[in-house]
């Protein structure tokens, strides 16, 4: 937990909006979907990361 998991956090978001983008280029709705999806896991991850960084310092 912590830095390392922050980081997978940032690439697993960046590989959504990656796929948002190829989706939209391609004008494939599922894949942009997808990688919408993706980045809303994302930031949920992100999101308790922050939570338990306030609780640890």
């Amino acid at each position: 937990m912590g830095i390392g998991d922050k980081l997978n956090n940032a690439a697993e978001k960046a590989a959504g909006k990656a796929k948002e983008a190829t989706g939209k280029t391609t004008d494939d709705r599922d894949l942009q979907a997808e990688g919408q999806a993706d980045q809303k896991v994302a930031s949920t991850k992100q999101a308790g990361e922050n939570v338990k960084d306030v609780f640890r310092g």
